[in-house]
């Protein structure tokens, strides 16, 4: 991974370029953000230009034996930690080493936690960091670098570190040896243990822009830029969303086919339809359904700009498009914000651990009232 394969976040690279160029780099990053912006791809990219031995234009080389390692995720002086569930007494992140590779070469620019679930084989586990793990890490920094000048460790998810994990982690971070270097990367850096945090060099990372996203996209997915644009722009900066846009298959796809569902169901004022679609939605994951609902006020948002006649204000994909056409004289200046307000809501709710088939359904009913307005 090189710096000019990560989406975005210039400035966090320039930072970082500039510590490693002169050989002030901190012991110990944190690289957060909100989910969806690339970190690990980041953590990745710099530590292939810390071991690269003929940096070219501010980025590693690509060719040196340093970089041919770092991509075959097989450099000798650098280490991963991840979440994992746990496997015998004591759990380390090498228990899952051939899934972590797997992992790597499928979802390093998407980090889709869910996938990494299902590669633990269990998709409802609670992955952790365990104490154990820290053993595993104390040993392994406290060897000589083999090949190069630093030892790295790339710990990925570090809020997922248990307590105990983050104790004993602390002291290591506290007083490092001079050829040790962290890259701790998190969605959630308030879950860091505060004495981790404050001993870390913080850089946050942005969302990058639609037009990054899209750049990425049209490029890696041959398509061209005006539907990449439609993909990227619904992501808002989430890369991992943008991704799983592209597959017409993939759960967009399948968002857009119940939005028409309920739309339809509540112009027809089919309560038993609505009750049944209602289900069909609280079936999903929690974590899902908000991602459904955030798909509802979306869609409801591009509908409301289509009445303005400006296609170059909308972002939608052609599927999305064509149902426009004749869906978006439905939502008007009289029910747009309540349409919108009834979505957030009900996903904030269903986030609160609220029933979410009495929500969902509650949300239907009432979009019977609103969809005449």
């Amino acid at each position: 991974m090189r710096f000019r394969d990560v989406i975005g976040n210039e400035r966090a690279i320039e930072q970082i370029r500039r510590m490693v160029d002169s050989g002030n780099i901190a012991h110990a990053l944190l690289l957060h953000g909100e989910p969806g912006v690339p970190k690990l791809a980041l953590a990745l990219a710099t530590a292939q230009y810390i071991h690269c031995t003929n940096r070219i234009d501010g980025d590693s080389c690509g060719m040196c034996p340093s970089c041919l390692q770092h991509q075959s995720t097989n450099h000798a002086d650098t280490f991963f930690s991840y979440p994992i569930i746990k496997k015998g007494e004591k759990p380390v992140s090498e228990d899952f080493g051939n899934e972590w590779k797997r992992f790597l070469e499928e979802e390093v620019v998407a980090e889709d936690y869910e996938h990494w679930l299902s590669l633990l084989g269990n998709t409802n586990a609670q992955p952790i960091i365990y104490a154990s793990e820290s053993d595993n890490i104390v040993r392994k920094m406290s060897l000589s670098a083999y090949t190069a000048k630093y030892k790295v460790l790339i710990m990925w998810q570090a809020d997922k570190m248990n307590k105990e994990c983050s104790n004993k982690l602390l002291k290591l971070i506290e007083e490092p040896s001079d050829d040790c270097i962290f890259l701790l990367t998190t969605d959630n850096a308030k879950a860091i243990l505060p004495t981790i945090f404050s001993r870390t060099q913080r850089i946050e990372l942005r969302k990058p822009s639609t037009q990054q996203i899209a750049d990425y996209i049209a490029r890696d997915g041959d398509i061209d830029m005006t539907e990449a644009l439609a993909i990227a722009a619904p992501a808002d900066g989430n890369v991992l969303q943008a991704l799983r846009n592209m597959d017409h298959g993939s759960e967009t796809h399948e968002f857009h086919q119940q939005f028409v569902n309920l739309m339809r169901l509540a112009y027809m004022r089919n309560i038993a339809g609505l009750k049944e679609w209602s289900e069909d939605i609280a079936d999903y994951k929690r974590e899902k359904a908000q991602r459904f609902l955030n798909y509802a006020s979306r869609m409801v948002r591009e509908n409301y700009i289509y009445n303005l006649q400006h296609p170059e204000l909308n972002y939608e994909t052609q599927e999305e498009t064509q149902f426009s056409k004749n869906f978006a004289r439905f939502i008007n200046e009289e029910n747009v914000e309540r349409m919108l307000k009834l979505y957030v809501d009900a996903a904030r709710d269903i986030r609160g651990n609220a029933n979410a088939k009495i929500v969902l359904f509650d949300i239907a009913l009432k979009t019977t009232i609103l969809i005449k307005k």
